[in-house]
């Protein structure tokens, strides 16, 4: 599967502590290789729209969708406790 990531999702990103930097990268190799790693918790987010949430670690998430072959990244943020 390949990965497109959108301009929000690359601001988002860049503007995350380097540590969620890092542990992101790391979720997404799991991700590439197999969409339900434990590490990833992936669940769907939102049906209606096919929006799925994936953990980056205890305190941040990162949502995409499954088009054809490429999976979409859409956004990272810190996860409300």
């Amino acid at each position: 599967m390949g990965i497109v990531y959108s301009r929000r999702f690359l601001r988002c990103l860049e503007s995350a502590p380097p540590a969620v930097q890092r542990a992101f990268f790391k979720q997404l190799l799991f991700l590439e290789r197999n969409l339900h790693h434990p590490s990833l918790r992936a669940k769907k987010y939102d049906e209606s729209i096919g929006l799925w949430q994936a953990r980056v670690n205890l305190d941040w998430r990162f949502y995409f969708t499954i088009e054809g072959h490429e999976y979409r990244l859409h956004e990272i943020k810190s996860h409300p406790k």
